[in-house]
């Protein structure tokens, strides 16, 4: 049977080779790039897009809830002057 610490021993191994050869540089550059881009970029995290969407939802659910009010009201206020005259 394989032992499990000689993958581990040849995994750090091949990770070591890569990092100090071109693809490693190569690695390190893209990483760098991206990042500079990304940070460029007006991007938000998930959570913060996930707080924004909840709050959007209850404000979306309370302008309905102050539609209705207005609408309930302006038919009063409309039945009242109806029977007024």
């Amino acid at each position: 049977m394989l032992n499990p610490k000689f993958f581990e021993e040849l995994s750090g191994k091949i990770s070591q080779l890569v990092a100090s050869s071109p693809a490693g540089e190569f690695e390190k550059n893209a990483r760098a790039a991206m990042t500079s881009a990304f940070a460029r970029l007006d991007l938000v995290t998930r959570e913060e897009f996930d707080v924004q969407r909840e709050l959007l939802s209850r404000c979306r659910q309370k302008l309905a809830e102050l539609e209705s009010r207005v609408a309930a009201l302006e038919g009063r206020n409309t039945e009242g002057r109806d029977s007024g005259s």
